[in-house]
């Protein structure tokens, strides 16, 4: 069972956790409960063990959330759309018996462009309209002078806020005002799509993963060895080695023979423990004096992901500066995985444009989505064939036929030239199309 952390403030974690055990009965929901949005922080690192999931009450915690440590695909928040603003001027005039001309709002602007459209729709609709956008960094005594200060003018009607405490101390001091807070359908639906997401990554995780590890010029390696039973003594270190990875994965280890070696695991396992396998295969590496290079794949079938494996490793021998590469179920690449190079593409392609023009230029979709994936990673406008031969370790004549074969299928164009600094041809620069 699952141990999903719900972090908000208490009216709002009471009503979110109400709602989820009426969807997800095979789940835990766990209260965190906050007085301040800025206690987010303390609650995420502090008990982040305790739980597999978090869920917060809105983009405000979510926000500070993501500025720890904790990995990303752990954390998800109540999405409110415009709706919840309404229903706050709804509220409001049913209780002056009135439309409310002149209002205050303070929001936190979010990556969701709905609650800023609904913004707009209300400013045709009112008199005047006081907007305060703010950062999760805000003391909430800012929020609250903002609005009470027009208050006092006279220049408001009506406060919306989205702090409870702002709410409460508004009221106690007599301004009418409304907490935005998301709607029981809002809740239903976020719940149910993050409920969702993790029964996909639970199936996800238990993937059949396979690590397929190669010592290279084996053959000349036993050559070299002078003494008969050294190379017998550095299979059995390598073993051990080996042996201490199966056994931080939870894998079975199978000796191919020839320095080759296949370890069998679940895809959870291995990706929790890339670093790991990272430090074997440099240990491995300074003690057989040679290198170590090594294919990840992942799939649904040991056959499948034996596959994968091993169309990585054969990767690596294409390309002798990538130690790993991991191939996944839906056909992405990964290139120097666990590095700082590190650079994942499809060998698939689904534009029908795109496949015939390739085949007309005789160009392979792998290398077409791995420039593509390149040149979204390194956000270039524009590039040269020095760019493209520097970043995927192939002579600059190989990019250079690559980049014309792409232009002549209208896939790429040039888009201006660049001076060099010595004498020479201006170097073009290109762009894809």
């Amino acid at each position: 069972m699952y141990k999903i952390g719900v972090v908000g403030p208490v009216k709002s974690v009471k009503r979110i956790i109400a709602l989820a055990r009426e969807i997800e009965q095979d789940m835990e929901f766990i209260p965190y409960i906050y007085a301040i949005a800025t206690e987010t922080k303390h609650l995420v690192e502090t008990y982040d063990q305790d739980v597999d999931f978090w869920l917060f009450s809105g983009y405000i915690p979510y926000k500070i959330a993501s500025q720890t440590k904790v990995s990303q695909d752990k954390l998800a928040h109540i999405i409110f759309s415009e709706a919840a603003i309404y229903r706050g001027f709804l509220e409001q005039s049913y209780r002056q018996k009135k439309f409310i001309e002149n209002v205050s709002i303070d929001i936190i602007p979010s990556p969701s462009q709905m609650a800023s459209e609904g913004l707009a729709e209300i400013q045709k609709n009112v008199n005047n309209m006081y907007l305060k956008e703010f950062d999760v960094a805000i003391d909430p005594k800012e929020l609250f002078d903002f609005h009470y200060t027009l208050w006092q003018e006279g220049k408001i009607d009506f406060a919306i806020t989205c702090y409870p405490s702002v709410d409460e101390e508004l009221k106690d001091r007599g301004v009418p005002s409304y907490w935005v807070s998301p709607t029981k359908t809002e809740i239903y639906h976020t719940v149910q799509l993050f409920t969702e997401k993790i029964k996909t990554s639970y199936y996800k995780e238990t993937q059949i993963g396979a690590v397929m590890l190669e010592i290279k010029d084996f053959d000349s390696l036993k050559e070299r060895m002078k003494q008969g039973y050294r190379i017998q003594y550095l299979e059995l270190q390598t073993k051990e080695n080996l042996l201490q990875l199966c056994e931080q994965i939870d894998g079975s280890l199978i000796e191919e023979g020839n320095g080759k070696y296949t370890i069998f695991s679940t895809r959870g396992a291995i990706e929790g423990q890339i670093k790991f396998l990272q430090e074997k295969m440099i240990q491995l590496s300074i003690e057989m004096e040679a290198k170590v290079t090594a294919g990840i794949g992942f799939a649904q079938t040991v056959f499948n992901a034996e596959l994968h494996a091993h169309r990585g490793l054969r990767q690596t021998k294409e390309n002798e500066a990538i130690d790993i590469v991991m191939i996944q179920d839906d056909g992405t690449i990964i290139e120097s995985v666990g590095n700082m190079e590190e650079l994942s593409y499809s060998y698939r392609a689904e534009d029908p444009d795109i496949l015939e023009k390739l085949k007309k230029g005789n160009i392979s979709i792998k290398t077409y989505m791995k420039i593509h994936a390149l040149v979204q990673k390194m956000r270039w406008k524009h590039f040269t064939t020095k760019d493209l031969a520097t970043q995927l370790q192939m002579s600059e004549r190989n990019a250079q036929r690559i980049v014309a074969d792409l232009c002549s299928v209208d896939l790429a164009k040039i888009c201006g030239e660049e001076l060099q600094h010595t004498r020479g041809r201006p170097i073009k620069m290109y762009q894809l199309v």
